[in-house]
């Protein structure tokens, strides 16, 4: 475990999220206080960033995943031709 000071870890960021990447645990402290903590990623944690925030929600009950993984993606072809729907929108805003 290693302790360092605000500044310090300002001036040579890089080298400690080696550090805490490697697996050791750093300490971040301020006035003696320890203030936060670089630690590695948990294990199982998805290394991309948006599969892992996605996990994130996921635990925290934000988000539902899909319960049904579909096998083809979702048709982009419209369900009613744009005629259609400048007819229904002349006659929305008619009644108004």
């Amino acid at each position: 475990m290693r302790v360092v000071g605000v500044k310090e870890l300002k001036n040579h960021l890089s080298e400690y999220i080696r550090i805490a990447g490697q697996g050791e645990r750093v300490l971040v402290t301020n006035r003696d206080r320890v203030v936060a903590e670089l630690v590695a990623p948990e294990a199982g944690r998805s290394l991309e960033v948006p599969d892992a925030v996605l996990a994130d929600l996921v635990r925290e009950g934000i988000l539902t995943p899909a319960l049904i993984r579909a096998t083809e993606p979702p048709s982009t072809a419209p369900d009613v031709p744009i005629t259609q729907l400048l007819v229904d929108l002349a006659r929305d805003r008619g009644d108004r």
